[in-house]
This record gives C-alpha cells, sequence and structure tokens, in this order.
C-alpha cells in the first residue's frame, strides 16, 4: 500500500494539483481571516473554517485530488495495469484515499500560523480550534471518499469533478429547504465541531458514509476487475 501513496503523492507534487490545493486554500483562508479577524475583532480561529469563502473553495478543490485517481487510470490505460498487480484493490483504494488526506493533513499544519497570529490580538480556545481540526478533517475524509467512488464509476475525470461538485452543493443546500436534511449534511455536521463540540452521532456519521463509499468503490473496481 505504501507503493500507492508514494506513487499518488509524488503525482500530487509533481504536477500542480497538490500546489492548487493548498494555494488556493489558504488564499481562500486569508480572505475569511482577514474578514473575520480584521473586519469583526475576532479572534476564534474556528469560525475562519466555517465561512462563506472556505467552504466554497472547498467545494471545487477537493475534487482536485480525487477526480483523476481512477478515472485517469482508466483514461491512460493503466487501470488493468493497476488491478492486475500483486496489490488487492482494498489497499489500493486506501492507498489512493490516505494520499489525498496527507495533502489535507498538510494543509492544516499551515493553516496553524493564522492560528500564531491570532495569539498576538487575544487568547484563542485551543481546545475549540483542535476539536474545529478533527472536524475538517473528518468532513475531509468524507468528501474524498465520496470524490474517489465518484471517480471509479466515472468515464472520465471532468465527470468525476463535476458529479462531486454537484453533491457537495446540493447537501450544502438541502437544509435550506427542510431541516430534516441538516442530519444528513456534511457540511451542517461539521459546525458542531467549530463550536467546540464532538459530536458522537456526527462522527459515527462521517465515519459510516466514508467506509459505504470506500466499501461501493472497491466493489466497482472488483468488478471491473474481473471483467478484465
Amino acid at each position: 500500500m505504501w507503493a500507492i501513496i508514494k506513487k499518488e503523492l509524488k503525482s500530487y507534487f509533481t504536477t500542480p494539483i497538490g500546489y492548487i490545493f493548498i494555494g488556493v486554500f489558504l488564499i481562500a483562508f486569508s480572505v475569511s481571516f482577514y474578514f473575520t479577524v480584521i473586519g469583526y475583532g475576532n479572534v476564534n480561529y474556528e469560525y475562519i473554517f466555517y465561512t462563506s469563502p472556505t467552504i466554497f473553495v472547498l467545494a471545487f478543490i477537493i475534487p482536485l485530488l480525487t477526480m483523476r485517481t481512477f478515472a485517469e487510470e482508466r483514461k491512460n490505460g493503466t487501470e488493468q495495469l493497476l488491478l492486475t498487480s500483486p496489490l488487492s484493490v482494498t489497499k489500493i483504494v486506501l492507498g489512493k484515499l490516505i494520499a489525498a488526506l496527507v495533502i489535507v493533513i498538510i494543509t492544516e499544519i499551515m493553516t496553524l500560523m493564522y492560528f500564531g497570529i491570532l495569539c498576538h490580538y487575544g487568547m484563542p480556545h485551543i481546545s475549540t480550534a483542535l476539536t474545529t481540526l478533527l472536524g475538517f478533517f473528518l468532513f475531509c475524509l468524507s468528501y474524498i471518499s465520496f470524490g474517489l467512488f465518484a471517480s471509479s464509476i466515472a468515464e472520465n475525470q471532468i465527470i468525476a469533478g463535476i458529479a462531486s461538485i454537484l453533491f457537495f452543493v446540493i447537501l450544502w443546500i438541502l437544509p435550506n429547504f427542510n431541516e430534516i436534511f441538516t442530519n444528513i449534511s456534511l457540511i451542517e455536521m461539521f459546525y458542531k465541531y467549530t463550536q467546540g463540540q464532538i459530536s458522537i452521532t456526527n462522527t459515527v456519521t462521517y465515519l459510516t458514509f466514508t467506509i459505504t463509499c470506500i466499501l461501493l468503490t472497491i466493489i466497482v473496481l472488483q468488478r471491473r476487475k474481473s471483467v478484465k
């Protein structure tokens, strides 16, 4: 599995994808930081993660990490080599998932410089900040797992990217029509973490959703493998 992780990480950093993800997110984070801290004098690090610029940008940059994972392999004709390699399909899927998560973790670590700046202006809540980082990780984990599934069934990476974005946007706006959808909105569930609350229900929902997407991706690839 390490070979897959290494291969994916190399592809993220030998192409602009990894840099675009980190750079664009930090730009959006900086905009949110400016309006939250400078505009309102707020020293809550966690609020920056839940502002519209940050969330909106996430909708478009996470698919950058996932849309090419399997769809590009299929397009380049390397999918057959991948599926017939000694590695199990499960290890292949998990390897690609972990590689994408490493990019997310690097990005989270880089946002800590904003936490340091906030410490100059006041005393941010460390426990709430850590809870927010956990929630952000779980949120990205769920979104990435769906992106992998979309990439496994899409004919090309553009379709996989569009499917992921539509999924994100639909879950984002559904609670505006009916509160019942709040319980299935990945973004609404993230909100509790920004309040310093580790919701067991939401954590289980995130993990269950992730596992479901991973299993569906494995099933799709196993069927492709059996056909080949």
